[in-house]
């Protein structure tokens, strides 16, 4: 039996929590937590040092809380699905007939990488959807820009107020819709300059070959290994999947590498190509869900001239 405000939902019960105190934060955290342990659910918290910090002091000593290690699971949306879909599927098979998970994304992620932290927040709608979860995605209204808060509330279905109360998003927008908007893309000033290389409808090889040969050793190996690897899978889909000509810029900066490939098509048709592992049915499926879990930052641009994908290796930069 599922407890709580989840109780009698089927799948995923996705809420938003905003919080202006440390107060207002216990306030909504510490009766999900205790009444998740109560009730012998998996109760889990994944926050960053700081509020971390502030629920084990609040928290009985043994609460039987389990608090997951921080490490990368936020460094790529496509990556964190993968790694909390794994999480569920386990307290699943061990029997939970709901588990509870209070989380933050890290506050780099409400900056110049935040579209595709919102695009996970919309997708997890379905990608979780299949299981027996209650969340809370915690956003500090103290540091959140009003920007990101907005787009909150047209993903998560429902938000929980630090009174108690449990109400619906009235700009909750379906994911299968919010995915398929067309997000205004910000400019690297890297872009500004002329690229670095450029290659007309170039091979898979060719473009591995590019980034190699623009690699001058500033940025991590392993970096530089997940670009070629992302490049690779991009031309492939665009020569495959898009329509000539394709074109492969590059530019490369003291902290990142940043790769667009162009082509005269439309782009993927299916919302969530990228955050998902779509192989039925979707032309590039896997490749871009590859793709996403390679890169630092991944952005995408339909117009009238084609589709774009910009992949960036490093710290992005943006111009607002």
């Amino acid at each position: 039996m599922r407890t709580g405000a989840a109780a009698g939902h089927c799948g995923y019960f996705h809420e938003a929590a905003c919080y202006g105190s440390d107060e207002e934060l216990l306030a909504i955290t510490m009766p999900f937590l205790l009444g998740g342990v109560a009730a012998g659910e998996p109760t889990v918290v994944s926050f960053g040092e700081r509020n971390t910090a502030l629920l084990r002091r609040a928290l009985p000593a043994d609460s039987g809380v389990t608090f997951l290690a921080g490490g990368n699971v936020y460094a790529r949306p496509a990556g964190a699905i993968r790694a909390y879909r794994e999480l569920l599927a386990g307290y699943v098979a061990a029997g939970a007939q709901q588990i509870r998970i209070v989380g933050e994304l890290p506050r780099t992620t409400l900056g110049v990488t935040w579209d595709w932290w919102a695009r996970y927040e919309s997708a997890i709608n379905v990608a979780y959807d299949e299981f027996p979860l209650w969340s809370m995605c915690a956003y500090d209204t103290r540091v959140t820009p009003s920007t990101v808060l907005d787009d909150v509330a047209r993903t998560h279905p429902r938000h929980v107020t630090p009174d108690g109360r449990h109400v619906p998003s009235p700009t909750y927008t379906e994911p299968t819709e919010y995915l398929r908007e067309d997000r205004p893309l910000l400019p690297d000033p890297l872009q500004s300059t002329p690229p670095t290389i450029e290659l007309a409808q170039p091979t898979a090889a060719q473009a591995r070959a590019a980034v190699y040969a623009a690699d001058r050793g500033l940025l991590p190996g392993d970096d530089i290994e997940d670009l070629v690897v992302a490049v690779s899978e991009t031309v492939t889909n665009a020569l495959r999947h898009g329509q000539s000509p394709v074109c492969l810029r590059l530019w490369a900066g003291p902290d990142r590498m940043v790769v667009t490939v162009s082509d005269c098509g439309e782009g993927p048709k299916a919302p969530f190509a990228g955050l998902l592992p779509i192989t039925e049915g979707t032309e590039g499926g896997l490749g871009l869900w590859i793709t996403h879990q390679s890169c630092n930052h991944v952005t995408s641009q339909r117009g009238p001239g084609g589709y774009t994908l910009r992949l960036t290796a490093g710290n992005p930069h943006f111009v607002a």
